[in-house]
């Protein structure tokens, strides 16, 4: 398991990494939208479609944040409600998971 830890520690940071790009390429750190400009519906529809992005790719980079953070405090692969292992697929498939999948739904909705 350690080095399957590794090869996924590996991931979430070239990840983040990748999302951190893609933040800068809609240039998301800094405002980059001209208040000053005559606000038309098709420059509001562009806004709130690059807002909506952003706010998905921040969403993600917290989970690997997060993530990240548990190999450090060496709680990686533990489930945040109830404490048990999350399944090794369920990993594989998601290294950035939070719960098991008993406990995803019930994340979801808050």
């Amino acid at each position: 398991m350690a080095g399957g830890n590794d090869e996924r520690r590996d991931q979430l940071t070239a990840e983040r990494e990748r999302l951190w790009g893609q933040l800068t390429e809609l240039g998301v750190e800094r405002d980059s939208f001209d208040e000053g400009f005559a606000d038309s519906g098709q420059v509001t529809a562009e806004r709130g479609e690059v807002e909506a992005l952003a706010g998905t790719l921040r969403d993600t980079l917290n989970d690997i944040d997060a993530a990240l953070a548990k190999f450090d405090a060496g709680t990686y692969g533990r489930c945040e409600v109830c404490g048990n292992p999350i399944a090794e697929a369920r990993l594989e498939a998601m290294p950035a998971a939070r719960t098991c999948i008993a406990h995803a739904a019930v994340t979801k909705r808050r």
